[in-house]
């Protein structure tokens, strides 16, 4: 029996997570929104930056977007060690 929740512990810490989460940015058009822009921040221990930002700002300046439609922002977790932030936005250049 011993052997067996450990082995379930092994299996949960070990175990990656990612969820992704639409925010409400704007009331422009989704329609309209022609352009991708994407940015990227790591984290380690959750809390300490190793690389990368991943504000709505630096991906809207990657997609060469100035109308915003929609964010949507992605957090991977691996091991509880290495937690990484990817933000998408999409809009377009009017």
């Amino acid at each position: 029996m011993k052997k067996i929740v450990l082995c379930l512990m092994i299996l949960v810490t070990l175990a990656s997570c990612s969820v992704t989460t639409g925010l409400t940015a704007t009331s422009n058009s989704v329609k309209s929104a022609d352009k991708i822009g994407t940015s990227t921040a790591t984290l380690l221990f959750g809390f300490i930056p190793i690389g990368g930002d991943a504000s709505i700002a630096s991906a809207a300046k990657s997609g060469n977007i100035d109308k915003i439609a929609t964010v949507d922002v992605k957090n991977t977790n691996i091991l509880f060690i290495v937690q990484t932030i990817q933000t998408r936005v999409t809009g377009n250049k009017p």
